[in-house]
């Protein structure tokens, strides 16, 4: 469920920037867009995150509503997480953040 109005901040950038600030999110975000991704799999995309980083990443983006956690009652237990709506919604950022990356590698080339 995402956070109530009244705690987010007045300013609509700050409130993006409130939910994917941190790098990990955004690169959580990009393999996300991808599809479904079990815990290991997030954490070998990602990069050099530890596992504590990654699964309070995770459960704060479960908490503002941008993706889904889906345990499989089996054993050992499986963890699947996807995007919300919300968090789907969140492709053109990301999408814009990739142009801008892209044509200022390449003005350095």
């Amino acid at each position: 469920m995402p956070a109530p109005k009244t705690a987010l901040p007045v300013c609509p950038v700050e409130v993006t920037l409130a939910l994917i600030s941190d790098r990990w999110k955004v690169l959580i975000l990009r393999d996300l867009m991808q599809d479904t991704r079990r815990f290991g799999e997030l954490k070998r995309s990602v990069g050099h995150i530890s596992q504590k980083v990654l699964t309070t990443n995770l459960r704060s983006m479960e908490q503002s509503g941008l993706i889904n956690r889906h345990v499989y009652a089996e054993v050992p237990p499986r963890v699947e997480y996807s995007l919300t709506d919300l968090g789907r919604s969140l492709k053109p950022v990301l999408d814009a953040m990739r142009t801008w990356g892209e044509e200022y590698r390449s003005m350095l080339s």
